[in-house]
């Protein structure tokens, strides 16, 4: 299952303006307890303070967003504990968004997984992005673009080996013997 969320409210690489629009933020009119966002397992009290004001954030998707990529799991963030966020740890480099993919395409830089990364190489590969664009979209050597292109042709070749025949019948690598 995919899911989309607008172009606008993804992460740039390096982009730590979001701090400003977070509703644990200090400021002059409210004060915070950042150590509220720290409690220990069995402070239920302080949990539910500190999801309450995660559930009225404005940037809580980014929040959460920024805790996975950067691995941090201390303290409540994007209205998580620690061990709800556990399992989304674990699955950070098969989360897909199509629209993380598309704004990389569109030439933003956006945090990644590494589906998304595969993505963004595959969808390029199809458009013939050239491997200069494809470097310069994902902040990596052209070496290294050229490198996923000849991967990316390897992957659509095989799943064409593989293909079925119109008997029914599948080739299989197998099949194809040592020239494969």
């Amino acid at each position: 299952m995919h899911h989309t969320i607008e172009p606008r409210r993804h992460r740039l690489l390096g982009d730590q303006s979001w701090h400003a629009h977070a509703a644990c933020r200090p400021a002059d009119d409210h004060e915070v307890d950042l150590d509220l966002f720290f409690p220990e397992p069995d402070e239920m009290d302080r949990i539910h303070r500190a999801k309450s004001l995660c559930a009225a954030c404005p940037v809580r998707r980014t929040c959460l967003d920024a805790a996975l990529e950067n691995n941090d799991r201390e303290g409540i963030r994007g209205g998580m504990t620690e061990e709800e966020r556990e399992p989304l740890h674990s699955k950070l480099d098969t989360r897909h968004d199509d629209g993380r993919v598309e704004a990389t395409l569109a030439g933003r830089d956006i945090h990644l997984t590494h589906s998304e990364r595969r993505a963004v190489v595959r969808a390029a590969y199809e458009a013939e992005v050239s491997t200069e664009r494809l470097a310069w979209l994902l902040k990596i050597t052209e070496e290294h673009a050229n490198k996923l292109y000849r991967r990316t042709r390897r992957e659509l070749r095989n799943a064409t080996v593989a293909a079925p025949q119109p008997d029914g019948s599948t080739v299989d690598q197998d099949d194809l013997g040592a020239a494969a």
